[in-house]
């Protein structure tokens, strides 16, 4: 069986790259009265449609003194609406088989909705996911219950070397943008959250006109435009929302050691690194896996863990956002070795800028990357991932088809051009929970 699937996958991927760019993925592209961005594919292999609604309604919009607004708001959207009660919602929604989640980072908010297609059933769980979007009513009692849970769960992760970890770093690298707010919010914060505050959020952020809808499944194109009137007739009408700042370049390079009796350091280094939109893109997607991103045949991995045997795991990634989202080295290391193997990842570092890499390493890096791609798109879900994705950052149409050749045009010169532009060691901050006081020596001041 094993064998059987692997030469089916690999049969998949060459037959995915033979093919003409608009064969892979027939996306349809549409609007609706009240303005929400469709995106839809139309396949009637299952009998089950994929369908998620994304906002531009994440944590950056939150306040310092309303921090963990944006999160609330989401989490208790399926807990009350339309009507009907939590217990109400969860039943029906079982009855149907359907299944709900959520979706939340800094940029955004979304509920996702996977059903199957037959009448009746598709019929039932789409008006509750309509009621859930359009009309939550955020119950005080459910409200009071959630912020005592939220604020224990906050208490209990600001113990924990990771939560710190995170926390400096954020703040060391987006001082007062609102990147720097803690998603979750802080326990003080969201202890004085109102039903008043979740309203106000939900009327102003979650309109329909800043939605973006997308769909996969087993329904024709006149069925999918009627499904996404369905969802986005209701939404609020929203207010006039302030572009979000750009994100500050840092001017030097700075260390934090943070105390905590944890027997490991857990150390970050990194600093702002791009948009999603930015032309390097995969000049750095395809240096990042190389460098750090690609597991075991990773430099960073490769010098850190397998040559000198200083942690488990250590990595680098970028997350690109909306605006500059972080790029990020991590490693967890016994606390007597942390300042070696900080010095050994910005040797590592530093080389890469210089030298780039080898053609072996980029020839290597494009195959996997390359024959991974298949499973980027092996299931509906994964697929509606990458098109409200697509909606959300305002990516091509043609994105995923032209994800493989756009991964293979990537030279050497472009990864070392893109590092030079994005990356500076100068510039980096270093935060070390549970450090040695010798592991800053390692850092640039």
């Amino acid at each position: 069986m094993g064998n059987k699937f692997a030469a089916a996958l690999a049969a998949l991927v060459m037959a995915l790259a033979a093919l003409p760019a608009a064969a892979l993925l027939p996306i349809q592209h549409w609007q609706t009265k009240s303005g929400a961005r469709v995106y839809f594919v139309e396949s009637h292999d299952l009998p089950m449609l994929d369908v998620s609604v994304d906002f531009i309604a994440g944590s950056v919009l939150d306040t310092p003194e309303k921090s963990g607004v944006a999160g609330m708001t989401l989490g208790l959207m399926r807990l009350g609406a339309g009507g009907l009660s939590e217990s109400e919602l969860s039943r029906r929604m079982a009855d149907t088989g359907a299944q709900l989640a959520n979706r939340f980072d800094s940029d955004r908010s979304g509920l996702s909705l996977r059903t199957l297609t037959s009448k009746a059933e598709l019929q039932q769980s789409l008006d509750l996911f309509a009621r859930i979007l359009q009309r939550p009513e955020f119950p005080a009692a459910v409200l009071e219950r959630e912020k005592a849970r939220a604020v224990g769960a906050i208490k209990e992760a600001d113990t924990k070397p990771e939560t710190l970890l995170n926390r400096n770093f954020s703040r060391m690298i987006y001082g007062t943008h609102p990147y720097g707010l803690r998603g979750s919010g802080e326990a003080a914060t969201v202890a004085g959250i109102t039903r008043d505050d979740l309203e106000r959020f939900h009327r102003r952020f979650y309109a329909a006109k800043r939605a973006v809808v997308a769909m996969m499944g087993d329904v024709t194109r006149e069925q999918a435009a009627a499904i996404a009137e369905q969802l986005t007739t209701g939404l609020p009408e929203g207010e006039p929302v302030a572009a979000l700042p750009p994100v500050a370049s840092l001017e030097r390079a700075e260390t934090r050691l943070v105390a905590h009796p944890a027997t490991q350091s857990h150390l970050l280094v990194g600093m702002p690194g791009i948009r999603r939109d930015d032309p390097d893109y995969f000049p750095l997607y395809v240096g990042n896996y190389i460098l750090g991103g690609g597991g075991f045949v990773s430099r960073i991995t490769d010098e850190v863990r397998s040559k000198r045997g200083l942690a488990y795991s250590a990595y680098s990634y970028f997350m690109p956002m909306k605006e500059r989202g972080p790029f990020v080295i991590g490693l967890q290391t016994r606390r007597d070795q942390a300042a070696e193997a900080l010095a050994v990842v910005r040797e590592t570092l530093a080389e890469f800028l210089v030298k780039g890499p080898t053609e072996d390493e980029l020839g290597k890096a494009k195959q996997n990357i390359v024959g991974g791609f298949a499973l980027r798109i092996d299931s509906n879900r994964k697929i509606v991932e990458n098109l409200a994705a697509i909606g959300f950052y305002d990516l091509p149409l043609t994105y995923l088809d032209d994800f493989t050749v756009s991964v293979e045009k990537v030279t050497s010169d472009d990864i070392r051009r893109a590092f030079a532009r994005h990356v500076d060691p100068a510039r980096m901050v270093t935060v070390i929970v549970g450090a040695e006081d010798n592991a800053a020596a390692a850092t640039p001041k």
